[in-house]
């Protein structure tokens, strides 16, 4: 099956983690994609380095002073960069109603836990497995799924069980989640890219 190469942008307030293995793997030939942009809404976030390196333009767009300028803001650098897919690799902002009208249906996170039960406002990170493991889960998962208006409530696109081993901890599941979180993100994108994945 013959794949379009997706236009990705991609927002990060730390490391993004997920965002770098993704740049990678476009760059080893992996996945059909080019990285347009990385924005960081934080100026210290060793993502933009990172990504600059990579030969990717990288900017930060801060939200804290104005967040409706910074939205609007956010939507154009997106725009003239070509962007037609977001993703959200650790960007601890809601977006705004500009960037989310303009890539409606079209911005994907990944979340580190099962939909809906371990999602919501505040639930990121250690939080969220911490939560898993005090729930007696059997197993655990992790998400992508499309970004809305609400925290982690877009429709689910793709999801990954991991199960729960004995005297599993919170950071121990924290660290075999986020060593599986990039290759699955580089393998639901070359999804799309290949048609085998449809956006809603």
């Amino acid at each position: 099956m013959e794949s379009q190469p997706l236009k990705l942008g991609f927002l990060a307030s730390g490391n993004g983690s997920s965002a770098l293995a993704i740049i990678a793997a476009i760059k080893a030939g992996k996945l059909a994609a080019e990285p347009r942009v990385v924005v960081s809404n934080n100026r210290s976030a060793g993502v933009l380095a990172a990504a600059a390196g990579a030969g990717v333009p990288a900017l930060c767009v801060p939200t804290q002073k104005d967040p409706a300028d910074a939205d609007a803001r956010l939507a154009d650098v997106l725009a003239k960069n070509g962007v037609e897919l977001l993703v959200l690799s650790g960007y601890l902002r809601k977006l705004g109603p500009e960037t989310l009208g303009r890539y409606a249906g079209r911005i994907l996170n990944i979340h580190p836990g099962p939909l809906p039960e371990f999602g919501g406002e505040g639930m990121y990170g250690r939080r969220v497995h911490e939560a898993v493991v005090a729930s007696g889960a059997a197993e655990s998962a992790i998400v992508i799924h499309v970004v809305d208006e609400e925290y982690d409530r877009g429709p689910e696109l793709a999801r990954r069980t991991v199960p729960i081993r004995p005297g599993e901890t919170a950071e121990s599941l924290e660290a075999r989640v986020k060593a599986l979180e990039p290759e699955f993100f580089v393998e639901t994108l070359q999804g799309i890219a290949e048609g085998r994945l449809r956006l809603p």
